[in-house]
């Protein structure tokens, strides 16, 4: 038989591989992008896993197959099913001829099992396939010999708490908590951008899940982590400072490529004007010349209806208005001529003058008196330059805040110009001109390109001259870091607290430690002892520093005076399902629990076998005869009534 393909189908990552090798093959965030190559074109390119370059970039574009922990977006897993295959190398294969081991989640739907049996078996061909639950697998992988347990499988979306019982999930006293690790990213992704709304765009969701892998930890007391934070001295020591991208400064030398480029784009933006300006001219010459024409037969006495026609065919109404046309035509054609000759530059004459006058401030005196004065002129100008752009700045911000004069002003000059006349002609008078401006009053225009050279020739000119400067520059990029700086302190407790306590995110349900002591609370004291004597932690949020010492400390409070539990973590919590599937899966003895390709086709898709690390199979019910005779005999009464 051949070697079975182990799929941990996580609703975060997916683990693939072959059960005769030590390690996953695969691992990938078990999404997909469809993106356009171009815009406005129907070619979609998909991309999946770790094919996807920028996760935060196409984030809009982003699917999964799941809702929750629950696979029901068949189409996506089909081509994510794809993605995995042809990594593994079976892409060029017409069937997969691999038995197949798959995670799914705990008391998953008979439906959506029935879907994924029947594309594994009708698509890819697959001999047999097994299903299991990947807590168990997680706990058969630790404690293999162990037959009583209370797991606790802290999930991407979900939280379980499984009890354990002589080697058997007892399914009914399960419970389940609707929050996991995308809700704890989702929050502190939130609240980091609330605190620093100036920074939304450069705050991803995927650097702030670095962070909590990084940084996240868990309380033993949540109240006591808060005081300590209020303290500026632990603050200072413990909170962590990220820096965020800055806009890159520019080098003379680029300067110098965007000028020569700006240059080149203005030098044919002119050529384009000036073609389309001689185009225009020949077609009102052509039309004035046909205009005169008719002109010209209508004085000769022409026939009527010749000249009707003619007019006509010009789209001129009466000879009035054909004068009118032919003294515009003059008119334009006048002006296009005129326009279009050289007129004597002045840049010749203003250019040498410009370089004598920028040459003469650069010059610096030899006086010691006159080159402190000199210094501080360039400063003075320096600060000038420097608090324009900052007040168009503002005055730009002002604009785009709602209550301001300003902003109001403008809202009030829109307003009118919308109610009088409907139909949509601004920019046609020379009036609309006036209005324009009025709008854009004090609304701070950009900073040109003209100020920028200046204020950056000025800062290489004390750069040269005065030493003080540079560290003065130095301070200011500093300052400018600083504000580009992240501060991640009691976030990085509080977003993990949601696990025990969803309430503060609106959710109303317990959290992990209410639902714990909930499942306890079902069975008998002699019960509750087995179950507390191994608690066991995994999922991905069990990586969290601090979940068993809060976890200890929560059982010591609920349980009663003296009462033994031990609290123990999966060794790795993010891998250890993967390594008990294949345990599983190269124990020939299991090979008994695969469903085959027959059997799959006698008892339908739902129909899997069971094992220590699998649901409980509860058939679909099945319309009875009773059920079936009474829904006949009100139909036989409906119809004699």
């Amino acid at each position: 038989m051949s070697v079975p393909i182990v799929i941990d189908n996580g609703s975060y990552q997916c683990r693939a591989g072959f059960a005769n090798e030590e390690q996953p093959r695969l691992v990938f965030k078990n999404l997909l992008a469809k993106l356009r190559k171009e815009r406005g074109k129907k070619d979609v390119e998909i991309q999946v896993g770790n094919e996807i370059d920028n996760l935060d970039n196409v984030r809009f574009a982003l699917k999964s197959q799941f809702d929750r922990n629950v696979v029901i977006y068949m189409d996506v897993q089909e081509t994510i099913l794809d993605y995995l295959f042809a990594a593994l190398n079976l892409s060029q294969e017409t069937s997969i001829d691999h038995p197949i081991l798959l995670s799914e989640a705990f008391l998953n739907p008979n439906y959506c099992r029935h879907l994924m049996t029947e594309l594994m078996f009708e698509c890819y061909q697959v001999p047999s396939i097994a299903y299991g639950t990947d807590a168990l697998f997680s706990f058969q992988n630790n404690f293999p010999q162990t037959k009583d347990a209370l797991i606790i499988s802290l999930g991407f979306h979900t939280i379980h708490v499984l009890p354990f019982l002589d080697g058997k999930v007892d399914p009914v006293n399960c419970r389940r908590v609707n929050v996991g690790g995308y809700e704890v990213s989702g929050f502190m992704h939130r609240v980091l951008q609330l605190k620093y709304p100036a920074h939304v765009n450069s705050i991803s969701l995927g650097k702030v899940e670095d962070i909590l892998q990084e940084k996240g930890y868990i309380a033993l007391d949540y109240m006591e982590e808060l005081s300590k934070w209020m303290n500026v001295d632990f603050y200072n020591e413990h909170v962590l400072r990220l820096q965020l991208p800055t806009k890159p400064q520019t080098s003379a030398a680029q300067t110098e490529i965007t000028k020569e480029k700006r240059k080149e784009t203005a030098r044919r933006m002119v050529e384009m004007n000036a073609k389309k300006r001689e185009e225009k001219l020949a077609e009102d010459e052509e039309r004035l010349e046909i205009l005169n024409e008719i002109k010209t037969l209508a004085q000769d006495g022409g026939d009527c209806e010749e000249v009707q026609r003619a007019l006509r065919a010009a789209g001129v109404t009466s000879m009035e208005e054909l004068i009118k046309a032919i003294g515009a035509l003059k008119s334009r054609i006048y002006k296009a001529k005129n326009r279009s000759k050289p007129e004597p530059s002045s840049s010749s004459c203003s250019q040498p003058e410009a370089q004598k006058k920028a040459s003469k401030d650069c010059e610096y005196p030899k006086d010691q008196e006159k080159f402190q004065a000199w210094i501080s002129k360039m400063r003075t100008k320096r600060v000038e330059i420097l608090k324009k752009r900052a007040l168009r700045r503002q005055k730009r911000s002002d604009m785009a805040k709602r209550r301001t004069a300003a902003a109001q002003e403008r809202m009030r000059i829109l307003s009118q110009l919308a109610r009088k006349e409907k139909k949509d002609t601004f920019g046609m008078r020379d009036e609309d001109w006036d209005v324009y401006k009025a709008i854009q009053k004090d609304g701070g225009g950009s900073d040109s390109e003209d100020e920028q050279e200046e204020l950056n020739e000025l800062e290489q000119v004390l750069k040269t001259h005065d030493p003080s400067f540079l560290s003065e520059i130095q301070t200011e990029a500093k300052g400018r870091s600083e504000d580009h700086e992240l501060h991640v302190g009691l976030e990085s407790v509080r977003s993990p607290e949601l696990l025990f306590q969803p309430s503060m995110m609106g959710e109303s349900q317990a959290g992990l430690t209410e639902t714990v002591e909930h499942v306890l609370k079902l069975f008998p004291a002699d019960i509750q002892l087995r179950l507390v004597s191994n608690v066991f932690l995994t999922g991905g949020p069990a990586i969290f520093t601090g979940l068993v010492d809060r976890v200890e400390k929560e059982l010591l409070q609920m349980r009663p005076f003296q009462s033994s539990f031990k609290v123990h973590r999966a060794q790795n919590p993010l891998l250890d399902t993967w390594y008990g599937m294949r345990q599983f899966a190269v124990d020939g003895r299991n090979r008994k629990y695969f469903v085959t390709k027959s059997e799959f086709e006698e008892k339908g898709g739902e129909y899997f076998k069971e094992h220590s690390a699998s649901n409980k199979y509860f058939p679909s019910p099945h319309m009875s005869m009773e059920s079936t005779n009474i829904s006949s005999s009100v139909t036989g009464i409906d119809s004699a009534l």
